[in-house]
């Protein structure tokens, strides 16, 4: 099936390009805020968060009086990104050089003795750069005073594997250090939301990091050679292992992540499902004794390709296939990687050209961090594409309700991502007075818009906006919405978005709330749309026609379901009959009616009377007549409930 998303960029080159201090422009943009106490740096993959770091921790140490400066990542792996590098020869004023001995990414247990005593050495001794995984930092905090930390700067790679949850370590030692010591935070993630939906920061603790974001559009269109962008999804039945081949492209430098053996897509034997796609792929010649590469012939041609297996159980056989992965940098030195849980945060093969998924992602930041395996800039391509292969729902299936839900799921983290990789608009209000003048590059007036009367609303719209998002896709309320073609737009604009608002921002007045809530819409509906230009007009598609870009307003705006896109796509992708199981689905487990819906509904039945001289029929086979009328019951039903209690 074709893209869901396409995005087009124009190599301009400045994500690449570098200051005078060997800076590129988001490092650049990270340092100006580099007397902040607590940074919460926001950049996609590949846009050089590693070397920012080096630069906030050398003038912290140097300039700030900061004494230590310990880096915290997932996996041992990543240690490597954060090794000894000559920032000088660059223009920079100091070089980034941890000792060895205090690099604990390294084999073995992460919560060793040895590698315990190193860093409780290491917070007693005058060294002062540490790398640690997250793990070796929650096992060394134990029993250490908070106060330890103090005139240390802790960064944390990763930030999204933190979390306000009780039961998650990292987020309570970081609360704990932030409360009683004077410690310096930098919080570096490409993606700050979970597919948990438990927040990562509580509000008041988030209210003190100062938000340095570098958006996905600004890090890819800045790229040498990358010029575009795919998102797309393939659905099947039965199982997967006999659809692959319809969607791996033997030809493109691939990682394929088989799914979890927890999922339903998994047949629950990993080894069998691998060499199932290398042999759908070929005959294996060989495979190398030293670096662990399988030597595959093609079937279609006879040709060579190199295979890397990731899933192997063995660590010694693993560790040595990762090895080569690590130090080969030709881009002829592998051609496919087989996947499960690796290969996803930190993992650096820039050739990668497609990025191939078998199941369902419940992580919206899984995802963004598999897309931005495919999405490094590099010599051998001029196009990335993202694959998701999903299971299709079948009625006669036990699962079928999750099946559903992780359709849908998938498919609006694929318009979330359309969000985040497409070009930031800026929203104005449009008066009277405006009209003749020109908008600048980038901005779009819309009639009826509410400004934002407070700093806190501006804050919202400039650093939060993609992670609110990320919170409203992920809403259960609003996937049963999604294919629901009865459901008013309105109801999902004026009704759903802002209670989703009010439980993240609880903080935010009612107007404020509004004020959120008109830009989420506006910028989720224009994202959505296709802006043409004609002569010196701009016309943008919405709901299927086409209105001038100079005629906007809100109330239009609100009109409009931000989902349609995706009801689209399911509408082409499955069948007529599967279509039906997941709409029956949803019917099943539909939203209630709720007064807020029906306030909004009211004068819609009011005018239904008006044109068809009738009532709405409750039969009706249009969805929306039928929802009108389920909204008279409802009203009816309240007003009973409301004289009884009057009565009693």
């Amino acid at each position: 099936m074709p893209n869901l998303v396409n995005v087009a960029y124009h190599q301009t080159g400045n994500s690449k390009s570098t200051n005078e201090y060997g800076m590129r422009e988001m490092q650049e943009r990270a340092f100006e805020y580099r007397d902040a106490q607590y940074i919460l740096l926001k950049s996609p993959p590949a846009s050089g968060k590693s070397r920012a770091l080096m630069f906030l921790g050398l003038d912290k140490l140097i300039n700030q009086g900061i004494k230590k400066v310990i880096v915290a990542v997932p996996e041992r792996s990543i240690g490597s990104s954060f090794a000894v590098t000559d920032l000088k020869t660059y223009g920079f004023f100091a070089n980034w050089s941890p000792k060895e001995a205090y690099n604990l990414c390294t084999p073995g247990s992460d919560g060793s003795k040895s590698k315990v005593t190193a860093f409780h050495n290491f917070m007693n001794n005058d060294e002062q750069i540490l790398i640690c995984t997250h793990a070796t930092l929650r096992f060394a905090c134990e029993g250490l005073d908070e106060t330890k930390f103090n005139n240390t700067l802790l960064a944390i790679d990763e930030f999204h594997h933190v979390s306000v949850s009780a039961d998650n370590k990292l987020g309570e030692i970081l609360k704990n250090i932030i409360n009683t010591s004077t410690a310096h935070i930098v919080a570096m993630t490409g993606s700050y939301f979970r597919g948990d939906s438990v927040p990562i920061l509580m509000p008041e603790d988030e209210a003190k990091f100062t938000k340095v974001t570098y958006n996905y559009y600004e890090q890819l269109n800045g790229c040498n050679y990358l010029k575009t962008l795919g998102i797309g999804y393939h659905f099947y039945q039965g199982k997967y292992t006999s659809a692959i081949m319809e969607v791996l492209d033997t030809d493109k430098k691939t990682i394929l992540h088989i799914p979890n053996v927890n999922s339903g897509e998994s047949t629950k034997d990993k080894e069998n499902e691998v060499n199932f796609i290398i042999d759908a792929i070929g005959d294996v010649v060989k495979q190398d004794e030293a670096t662990g590469v399988i030597f595959v012939k093609r079937k279609s041609d006879g040709k060579i390709l190199k295979i890397a297996d990731l899933v192997e159980d063995t660590s010694k056989e693993r560790e040595k296939i990762q090895n080569y992965l690590r130090v080969s940098d030709a881009v002829d030195a592998i051609d496919i990687i087989i996947a499960l849980g690796m290969a996803k945060e930190g993992f650096d093969w820039p050739y990668c050209e497609h990025a191939l998924t078998v199941g369902y992602r419940g992580s919206l930041t899984e995802v963004i961090q598999i897309i931005g395996r495919a999405t490094r800039d590099s010599t051998n391509k001029t196009h990335a594409q993202f694959t998701n292969l999903i299971a299709q729902p079948d009625a006669q299936d036990d699962e079928v309700k999750l099946s559903v839900n992780n359709m849908l799921k998938a498919i609006t983290a694929s318009l979330l991502m359309e969000q985040v990789l497409a070009p930031n608009w800026t929203f104005k209000t449009k008066h009277d007075i405006d009209d003749g003048r020109k908008a600048k590059p980038g901005e779009i007036r819309i009639r009826g818009l509410k400004e934002p009367t407070s700093q806190r609303v501006k804050d919202i719209i400039e650093a939060d906006l993609t992670d609110l998002k990320a919170d409203i896709f992920q809403d259960k309320e609003m996937l049963k919405a999604m294919p629901d073609e009865s459901l008013d737009p309105k109801v999902i604009n004026k009704s759903l978005i802002p209670k989703v608002i009010r439980m993240k921002y609880p903080d935010l007045t009612e107007e404020q709330v509004e004020e959120v809530r008109q830009y989420v819409v506006a910028d989720s509906v224009i994202k959505n749309g296709t802006i043409k230009e004609v002569a010196d007009k701009r016309f943008i598609r919405m709901a299927g026609s086409f209105v001038d870009i100079d005629d906007l307003h809100i109330d239009l705006i609100d009109s409009v379901n931000p989902f349609q896109e995706a009801f689209e796509v399911l509408s082409k992708s499955v069948s007529s009959k599967t279509l039906k199981v997941i709409q029956d689905t949803i019917e099943a487990t539909r939203i209630k009616m709720d007064f807020e819906e029906a306030k909004i509904l009211w004068p819609k039945i009011n005018e239904f009377v008006k044109t068809h001289n009738r009532q709405p029929n409750i039969n009706s086979v249009i969805g929306s007549e039928k929802r009108l009328a389920e909204c008279i019951i409802y009203l009816k039903a309240e007003k009973q409930k409301r004289a009884a209690q009057n009565n009693g």
